[in-house]
């Protein structure tokens, strides 16, 4: 694997960090800023806002651009947006910083897809995807429960100022190792690469990457909450929940990308199966700390590793279009990350517990149970037609 994918990995962990923090910080922000918690869990859709939008549009900016200036320009956006959050005393404001900071994400992560994906033989695609996404599961086994702890300790100000100081040594490595290549003047057709948004198989790996994402994030964004209010464990016990949560997605993906290879084998389609059934037991066992540790691990390990595989699979399935596939990818995650804390948030504002949000994510892995058995069902039509 070239070194340059690490690197890229390193600049991801950076910021996956600041993207997944705030299922820890969402108390602390919540009394500092005096908004209620479902507003508070809102800067994570408010981050999946900018992602979506950010991410056709940064991809096909970043495609003229020379690597070393798109990606190097994208991560230095990046810092300059956090510090502007970290010193902000309006929510409103705090808000917009999340939408910047992930259409810059976005930008970073589309074109740092497609490098990665130039960068190996096509056999290699799916485990140089792997290494992209394990700084992101990296940032939930450590530098999610880093920051909560920092937030804990330090207030939540204290971990927008570490993710922005994270993030230089990775600028620094890609301003020294980003491939150097001449602006990329070659025209990107952006209609005709949309064009394989009409195709069935990118449809379908698009929708489920999305409902599957948005479980995954509808629970995700109150497991903080969770902890303290329905285990009645102390706020120092948060980053060791988000820590296990963590440690089963990086094994999810590692395991995933060394088996995947952009198809829904058996294994994934049994996992997705699994995956609505996790999620039901960690609602039921919520309350006790042993069990809402262990499933809280295994649920990590199966939404990201199903979710891994899915982002090979729009790559896979939408190869003709390869500026922006990664960008189809980053929408796809993003549009199922947008409404699930929504969503979550209506139902537990309405019922006042907190345990409904994790329901929320049985019901939609349920969905994409549905989806993909709807659609072998058609297959085997189709196939029993001819």
């Amino acid at each position: 694997m070239p070194l340059f994918v690490y690197v890229l990995g390193l600049a991801v962990f950076a910021q996956g960090t600041s993207e997944f923090m705030l299922s820890g910080l969402v108390p602390g922000i919540a009394r500092d800023l005096s908004v209620s918690v479902g507003a508070s869990a809102s800067l994570t859709s408010a981050y999946a806002i900018g992602m979506i939008v950010g991410a056709p549009v940064m991809a096909v900016l970043g495609a003229r651009w020379p690597r070393r200036r798109a990606l190097a320009g994208f991560l230095a956006g990046f810092v300059v947006v956090h510090v502007i959050g970290a010193v902000t005393t309006d929510f409103a404001v705090l808000f917009g910083t999340r939408v910047v900071a992930a259409i810059v994400n976005a930008g970073f992560l589309a074109v740092a897809m497609s490098t990665a994906a130039a960068l190996v033989a096509p056999a290699r695609q799916a485990r140089a995807t792997a290494v992209l996404l394990s700084g992101a599961t990296l940032s939930c086994a450590a530098g999610v429960p880093a920051g909560a702890l920092l937030g804990n300790w330090s207030g939540w100000r204290s971990a927008f100022w570490a993710v922005a100081a994270l993030c230089l040594p990775a600028l620094a490595l890609v301003f020294r190792a980003a491939p150097v290549d001449a602006a990329r003047r070659y025209e990107v057709s952006v209609r005709r690469e949309l064009r394989t948004l009409t195709s069935r198989p990118v449809r379908l790996a698009m929708a489920l990457a999305a409902v599957v994402n948005g479980a995954t994030f509808a629970a995700f964004a109150y497991l903080a909450v969770i902890a303290t209010d329905v285990t009645h464990l102390p706020a120092g016990a948060v980053p060791g929940l988000l820590a296990a949560f963590g440690a089963g997605a990086f094994i999810g993906v590692n395991a995933a990308g060394r088996t995947a290879h952009g198809r829904l084998r058996r294994g994934v389609v049994l996992a997705m199966g699994a995956l609505p059934v996790g999620w039901a037991v960690l609602a039921m066992t919520s309350t006790r700390t042993v069990p809402l540790f262990i499933v809280t691990v295994i649920q990590g390990g199966l939404s990201f590793g199903i979710g891994s595989t899915l982002v090979n699979r729009v790559m896979h399935v939408a190869s003709e279009a390869p500026s922006l596939n990664g960008a189809f990818a980053t929408v796809a995650l993003n549009a199922g990350a947008f409404p699930g804390p929504l969503l979550a948030g209506a139902v537990t504002g309405t019922t006042g517990d907190y345990r409904d949000a994790v329901w929320v994510s049985a019901a939609l892995a349920a969905m994409a149970v549905a989806v993909i058995a709807a659609s072998h069902l058609r297959a085997a039509r189709e196939r029993a037609v001819r």
